[in-house]
């Protein structure tokens, strides 16, 4: 088979079959560019650890200038992007008004770079939380450099602003980018508080309406979940409540929207819980 003919299989398939992400008003966002501004964000958070850059006290805001500037710029083009493709698919009859959505999606875009700062300090008590919680680390800057738990709690963050924000699409693109790379799956709809500490964290998984407090410090493996619902509940409350200085040790499983671990409690390894506990002990 000739190359024009195999060409021509591709092409045929792509109106059979679909999905071909066409440029548009209609386009889908792009992942590429979605983690390229995942990418800046977190340069802006712990500038100088994730790139191979000198920074001094000279360029420093030259970077920082450039970032942003290519953060709004990007950022906003996707955003863009996934609230036209939602209005489309939200109603197939509507004609998305563009400048409308560039509006949202530009004024979106800024509040997340304003955001930054808190979510600098968040990163800071993770940051913290994580040296503090584990004897093997030596230095905060390790932990930073080094430990997955904090790369998706981070990553975390800013995708769940992005989904309080209502932005479709791009939050799960982050959230996803950040769980191949760590295996850890934490769902940018989950409320987290402060000094959140995933320690080894392979296999963790955090669903959507999970509510964490602060202090909270879990082991890999622990999936945090949902009994099996139908479709129609989605919008419930399907995931547990974790309640401030509590310890959940490796391969724990809790389930259920109306399950709630009390402050202070410790779970143990291998757990299997459907019912709520109350300052519980190994």
């Amino acid at each position: 088979m000739k190359i024009d003919e195999l060409v021509e299989n591709i092409l045929n398939s792509y109106e059979t079959d679909g999905g071909i992400n066409k440029a548009g008003t209609e386009n889908f966002p792009n992942r590429e560019n979605v983690v390229s501004v995942l990418h800046d964000i977190q340069c802006l958070i712990f500038p100088g650890y994730k790139t191979a850059e000198e920074l001094d006290s000279i360029n420093l805001r030259y970077v920082t200038g450039q970032r942003v500037n290519r953060i709004i710029v990007l950022l906003t083009k996707e955003i863009q992007k996934a609230l036209s493709y939602k209005a489309v698919q939200h109603d197939v009859n509507s004609k998305v008004e563009d400048s409308h959505c560039f509006g949202l999606a530009e004024k979106t875009a800024f509040a997340l770079v304003e955001a930054i700062p808190e979510i600098r300090r968040l990163a800071r008590l993770d940051t913290i939380a994580a040296y503090n919680g584990d004897p093997a680390a030596k230095s905060g800057e390790e932990v930073i450099v080094s430990y997955p738990g904090l790369e998706a709690i981070i990553v975390y963050r800013i995708a769940h602003f992005l989904y309080e924000c209502g932005v479709p699409v791009l939050p799960r693109i982050m959230s996803e980018h950040v769980h191949g790379k760590t295996g850890i799956d934490i769902h940018p709809g989950a409320k987290i508080g402060e000094s959140f500490f995933i320690d080894h964290g392979t296999g963790v998984v955090i669903g959507e309406t999970t509510v964490i407090g602060n202090n909270v410090k879990i082991y890999q493996g622990v999936t945090l979940g949902a009994l099996s619902v139908k479709k129609t509940l989605q919008d419930k409350k399907r995931h547990p409540t974790i309640e401030d200085d509590v310890t959940i040790y490796a391969n724990a499983t809790i389930l259920g929207g109306e399950t709630v671990i009390g402050k202070g409690s410790v779970i143990g390894g291998n757990s299997w819980i459907t019912e709520s506990v109350s300052n519980a002990k190994p």
